[in-house]
C-alpha cells in the first residue's frame, strides 16, 4: 500500500500524542491533515505523496542557506567519520564559541546547549543566580521555549492551543502557580507599563527576557524607544536584560537584532541557524555574569550532547557561508520582493491584508494595519488566514500553519521561486473573494 499523508497521520496518532512531536505541526489551527515530508532541497520540500512545496518555514528558521546545502552536508559527513559524540571537549566547539563571540558584540563568553528552550531556561537561572532575585519580566505573545516559568501568556503554539489566560496564570497544565507567580507579564512595546512595574518592584526583578523581534505571535517589531527603555531600566535597577534571539539571531543580520538596533543585552540566547538545522543552541553574554556558571560558579547547567560535534560542524559551515559579502543584502532583497508582491496583490484583490519583513523573516496579517503587539495580532481575521493558507498549500506553497507564526526566506529563494509564489498569492486571493 502506498504511503499517503492521511495514512501516516492515522498511524502517528496511535503512537504519538496528537500524531506530532511539536503541536503546531498538527494543522489544528488551520484544519486538515499535516504533510509528512520525505526530502528537501534548496527552497523546496516534498511530502509522502510526492507533492513539491515551496518552503517558507525553513524548519522554523534554521535553513537560511536552503535545504541540503552541499558545504554543510560535506562538513557534517567529515565530522561523522570521526565519531558522533564524545562527552569531552573538542576543538570544534571552541571554534564555534570563538565565532559567536566575534559575530555578536554583546557576547564575551558563551555556553553551548542543544535547544532554544535549554538556552532560555539556563539564561534565566543564571540571571537569578547572579542577581539573587526571583522575579522575571516577559511579554505577552513572546515565546521562549517550554520551561515552566516562561509558559505564562506565551506565544507560538501556546497561542494556537490555549485560551487567553489571566495575568500570572500558566499557559499550560502542569506548571505550578507558585512558579508562574514569579513571572510578570507585560504588553509588548509598552514603555509606560515597564516604568510602572520597575517602580513597583525596584529591587526584585532578576531579568527581563524579550524577543527583540517577535516571531512567535507572527512578526512584530520592537519599537526603538521600547528597547531603549528596557536597557535604561535594567541598568538603573541591576536587572539582567536577556535578548531571546533564538529565532532572529543571524536571521535578520549578521549580528542579530542587536546589531540593527545598537542595543546591547547582558545575555543573548541563540539557536536554530547556529546549528545549521541540527539540534544546537547557546546562551552567552557578559563575562562577569557567565562566571557564575559551574564549574566556575554556583549556577548549575549541564548537557550530555552540548557541543555535539555533528551539530557544531553544521553550525560552523553555516556561519561561514552567511558571512559572505552581500549575503544579507540578497536575502533582504528577496524577502522584500515577496512582501511587496503580497501587498500589491492584496490591494488589487481588495483583500484586507498587509505584510512586513526584517531581513529573512516576514509576517502576513489579515488586517488593515501591521500589529504592534499581541492584541493587534489577535484582532486580525484568523478565518481569512486559514482560507489563504489552504489555497496556497493547494498551489504548492507551504506557509506556517498558524496565523501566529512568522515566515522565513532562504538564500535559495531566487526570483523564479518568488515569482511562482506570487502567482500562487494572486490566485489564492482571487479564490477567496466573496461573491
Amino acid at each position: 500500500m502506498s504511503l499517503t499523508n492521511e495514512t501516516l497521520f492515522a498511524r502517528a496518532q496511535r503512537v504519538i500524542p496528537g500524531g506530532v512531536n511539536s503541536p503546531v505541526r498538527a494543522f489544528a489551527a488551520v484544519g486538515g491533515t499535516p504533510k509528512f515530508i520525505t526530502r528537501a532541497q534548496g527552497p523546496y520540500f516534498w511530502d509522502a505523496q510526492g507533492q513539491r512545496y515551496i518552503d517558507y518555514i525553513g524548519s522554523w528558521g534554521p535553513m537560511i542557506l536552503g535545504h541540503a546545502d552541499q558545504d554543510v552536508l560535506h562538513a557534517v559527513h567529515e565530522a561523522m567519520l570521526m565519531g558522533f559524540s564524545f562527552g569531552t571537549p573538542t576543538e570544534a566547539e571552541v571554534c564555534i564559541a570563538e565565532t559567536l563571540c566575534q559575530l555578536m558584540a554583546s557576547i564575551e563568553q558563551v555556553r553551548l546547549v542543544s535547544s532554544g528552550t535549554e538556552a532560555t531556561m539556563s539564561a534565566l537561572r543564571l540571571a537569578r543566580g547572579f542577581t539573587q532575585r526571583d522575579k522575571i519580566i516577559k511579554f505577552e505573545g513572546c515565546y521562549h521555549g517550554h520551561s515552566d516559568s516562561l509558559l505564562v501568556k506565551a506565544g507560538s503554539g501556546l497561542l494556537t492551543f490555549s485560551e487567553k489566560n489571566a495575568q500570572g496564570a500558566p499557559s499550560s497544565a502542569g506548571v505550578p502557580a507558585d512558579v508562574a507567580r514569579h513571572t510578570l507579564v507585560l504588553d509588548y512595546n509598552d514603555s509606560e507599563q515597564l516604568e510602572q512595574v520597575f517602580a513597583a518592584y525596584p529591587d526584585q526583578i532578576a531579568a527581563v527576557i524579550v524577543e527583540p523581534l517577535a516571531g512567535n505571535m507572527n512578526l512584530v517589531r520592537a519599537h526603538a524607544e521600547f528597547l531603549k527603555t528596557l536597557r535604561r531600566l535594567c541598568d538603573a535597577h541591576g536587572t539582567v536584560l536577556i535578548f531571546d534571539e533564538v529565532m532572529s539571531g543571524f536571521r535578520v543580520a549578521l549580528g542579530g537584532v542587536q546589531a540593527l538596533t545598537a542595543i546591547r543585552p547582558d545575555l543573548t540566547c541563540l539557536g536554530k541557524i547556529i546549528g545549521g538545522g541540527l539540534p544546537m543552541a547557546a546562551f552567552g553574554g557578559r563575562r562577569d555574569i557567565m562566571a557564575h556558571l559551574a564549574p566556575l560558579g554556583p549556577v548549575y547547567q549541564a548537557g550530555t550532547l552540548s557541543g555535539n560535534p555533528i551539530a557544531v560542524a553544521a553550525g560552523l559551515a553555516t556561519l561561514k557561508k552567511i558571512q559572505a559579502p552581500g549575503f544579507y543584502d540578497r536575502l533582504h532583497a528577496q524577502t522584500r520582493k515577496l512582501v511587496d508582491g503580497i501587498i500589491l496583490h492584496a490591494r488589487t484583490a481588495g483583500v484586507a491584508c498587509c505584510a512586513d519583513h526584517v531581513g529573512g523573516m516576514f509576517g502576513i496579517y489579515f488586517s488593515k494595519t501591521i500589529p504592534q503587539a499581541y492584541a493587534g495580532v489577535c484582532e486580525s481575521d484568523i478565518d481569512m488566514f486559514k482560507r489563504f493558507f489552504h489555497a496556497m498549500l493547494s498551489a504548492g506553497v507551504y506557509l506556517a500553519p498558524s496565523a501566529f507564526e512568522a515566515g522565513f526566506v532562504s538564500i535559495q529563494h531566487d526570483d523564479q521561486v518568488i515569482e511562482e509564489t506570487l502567482l500562487a498569492v494572486e490566485q489564492s486571493f482571487a479564490s477567496m473573494q466573496v461573491v
